[in-house]
């Protein structure tokens, strides 16, 4: 059960950082450097994600 929880967990940070990526996109003057920063951690997270889900 606990990593269920995990999952979802790592899961609902991914979709925060998809809106937050969305938001810094439509943003005038928007930060192309933070932009990379935040996919470089969403393909983090679902890395992991796909990590623990195939060892599962």
């Amino acid at each position: 059960m606990a990593l269920t929880a995990h999952l979802q967990e790592l899961s609902e940070k991914h979709r925060q950082l998809e809106r937050r990526i969305e938001q810094e996109v439509s943003r005038p003057g928007s930060d192309d450097l933070e932009i990379r920063r935040l996919k470089q951690e969403k393909l983090k997270l679902k890395d992991e994600i796909t990590r623990l889900e195939t060892r599962h």
